[in-house]
């Protein structure tokens, strides 16, 4: 071992450590550079077929390489956002309990289709008091006969609230034998309920949640499960490179591209091999949906 007198440098061993370093770097590079060899790559083309007419290439149009599937990705997040509960949202409608309690007995939002009226029974139109009312008004007019006609005042509800409770309880018991006779007079009560149908607001409640899920997709898409992504040339060509093994969806997350009267989105899966490139097709046949307006 020689050494340095002077500064008592030991020259063997400061170059031992330059040999390990050496080494070191060495070792990464060739590491880095099988990684990079392992690692494949996926080319592809996307070409749009419009109704009678040929296909068009995709141009200028940002395609994105996913680890996980888009569609997935926004199942994932409308179920960790939490669809509106329907229980709930009845719960917090401005109606009477007893339509409240209908409406979480029966797997029915919209009480004005035609052909509910089925779901209806004497019990319910004598119970609920919107149904009650419906049924009074579709029957209003003399358009139906031998109905029975409520002999009680409002203001005996106050002024003679015995006579008022026999004479309204006798109306109810004829009522309910008249229905129970002729079940076709509650045909046509679903005219006389979009004031109190909750079927609108459940709907605007549903798309303010589905508008919510689909603006936070393609953010966590690009964020979570981001492995590559490049645009298209003017041939619809592009190219991504880079891609460790394994399975990935060639994806345009929320966006559609467009042709003619043909609107395609697509999520593809795709498997790249190691050190291989994979080409694929975009085409009609394989986007997720296609949403053509013939």
């Amino acid at each position: 071992m020689r050494s340095d007198p002077q500064n008592g440098v030991c020259y063997d061993g400061r170059m031992k450590k330059v040999l390990i370093l050496a080494a070191f770097f060495l070792f990464v590079a060739a590491w880095r550079l099988g990684a990079q060899s392992a690692n494949g790559g996926l080319e592809f083309t996307a070409r749009i077929t419009p109704t009678a007419a040929k296909p068009e290439p995709v141009r200028d149009f940002t395609f994105y390489v996913l680890t996980k599937s888009y569609d997935d990705i926004v199942k994932e997040i409308d179920e960790r956002d939490g669809p509106p509960e329907r229980e709930k949202f009845i719960d917090g409608l401005k109606i009477s309990p007893e339509l409240r309690a209908w409406l979480q007995k029966h797997d029915v939002m919209d009480i004005t289709l035609p052909g509910v009226d089925k779901l209806f029974t004497p019990d319910d139109v004598l119970h609920v008091p919107e149904f009650l009312l419906a049924y009074q008004r579709s029957n209003s007019g003399g358009v139906t006969n031998g109905i029975p006609v409520p002999k009680f005042r409002e203001a005996d509800k106050t002024e003679n609230p015995e006579r008022y409770e026999k004479q309204h309880q006798e109306y109810l018991n004829a009522l309910r034998k008249f229905i129970t006779a002729r079940p076709e007079t509650m045909s046509g009560m679903e005219l006389e309920l979009d004031g109190v149908n909750p079927a609108r607001k459940w709907a605007e409640v549903q798309n303010t949640h589905r508008r919510r899920v689909l603006q936070m997709a393609p953010a966590e898409a690009q964020t979570k499960y981001l492995a590559g992504k490049a645009d298209t040339d003017l041939e619809g060509h592009a190219a991504i490179g880079g891609l460790a093994p394994g399975n990935y969806w060639l994806s345009t997350l929320a966006l559609t591209a467009s042709a003619g009267d043909a609107r395609l989105r697509w999520d593809v899966p795709v498997k790249i091999a190691v050190g291989q490139t994979l080409r694929i097709e975009l085409t009609n046949l394989n986007s997720t949906d296609n949403l053509s307006s013939h």
